[in-house]
C-alpha cells in the first residue's frame, strides 16, 4: 500500500472515530462515562462524557500527526524509507487498535456487558504481532524501534536486537491469545500474567542490546 493511500485510510479512520464519538454522545445517558477498568474487569474510573468521548478522536489525530512528522524530521529518514511499508502498516494497525478500544468503551457505556480485560486481549495480540513484524524490518533511526544507546550506536547491534525483538513480540502475541483459552481459571492472575512477560521482553531487549554491543566492542 502506497503512503498516499495509507493516509487516505488513516483520515477515514479518524473521521470514523469522530462519528462514533458523536453517536455515543447522544446515545449514552448522563454526563459521565466509565473510562477505566480494574484487573477484575470492574469499572473504577469515570470521566465527563464530553471529554471522555473526545479523547479517542484526538488521540487518533495526534498519532497520525506524529507518524506524518517522523519521516520528515528524523536525521536518518533515509532509513525509514527502506521499511516505509511496515511503518505505514503499523500506523493503520495502531489506529484500528484505538478504534477498537473506543468501540468497546462506547458499547459498555451504552449498556452492553462483558469482561473488558479479556475483550482487549485479541486486539493487543494483533498489535504486538505487527510490532514484531515492524521490528524485523526496521532500519536504524531515532524514533521507531528499540532505541537504546547501543542500538543507535551500531547497525549490527540494531539489526540483531530487532531480529530478536521481532521474534519475542510475535511469541508474546501468541502467548496472550493462549491466556484467553484458560478464561476465568486465571482471571485473578490475568494482569500479572499479562504485564510481567511484557515488561520482561522490554527489559530483556534492553539488556540484550547492551550485551551485543559489549561483545562487539570486545571482539
Amino acid at each position: 500500500m502506497q503512503s498516499r493511500h495509507v493516509w487516505i485510510v488513516a483520515v477515514l479512520l479518524v473521521l470514523l472515530s469522530i462519528s462514533m464519538a458523536v453517536f455515543a454522545y447522544y446515545e449514552i445517558p448522563g454526563d459521565r462515562i466509565a473510562s477505566h477498568w480494574n484487573a477484575q474487569g470492574e469499572v473504577n474510573g469515570y470521566m465527563s462524557k464530553l471529554w471522555g468521548l473526545s479523547l479517542f478522536p484526538i488521540g487518533l489525530a495526534v498519532i497520525c500527526l506524529i507518524f506524518l512528522i517522523i519521516p520528515r524530521v528524523d536525521p536518518l529518514k533515509r532509513n525509514i524509507k527502506k521499511f516505509r511499508n511496515y511503518y505505514d502498516l503499523f500506523l493503520i494497525v495502531t489506529l484500528l487498535f484505538l478504534l477498537y478500544i473506543q468501540g468497546l468503551t462506547t458499547a459498555w457505556n451504552i449498556g452492553f456487558a462483558y469482561d473488558m480485560t479479556f475483550a482487549i486481549v485479541p486486539a493487543t495480540s494483533v498489535l504486538f504481532y505487527v510490532t514484531g513484524v515492524l521490528m524485523e524490518h526496521a532500519k536504524r533511526n531515532w524514533f521507531v524501534g528499540i532505541r537504546t544507546p547501543w542500538t543507535l550506536s551500531s547497525n549490527v547491534v540494531w539489526r540483531e536486537t530487532h531480529k530478536a525483538g521481532g521474534k519475542w513480540f510475535k511469541i508474546l502475541a501468541v502467548y496472550m491469545l493462549s491466556l484467553l483459552l484458560l478464561g476465568n481459571v486465571l482471571k485473578d492472575y490475568f494482569i500479572i500474567l499479562f504485564l510481567v512477560p511484557t515488561l520482561g521482553v522490554a527489559f530483556g531487549l534492553f539488556v540484550y542490546s547492551y550485551w551485543l554491543y559489549y561483545n562487539l566492542k570486545k571482539d
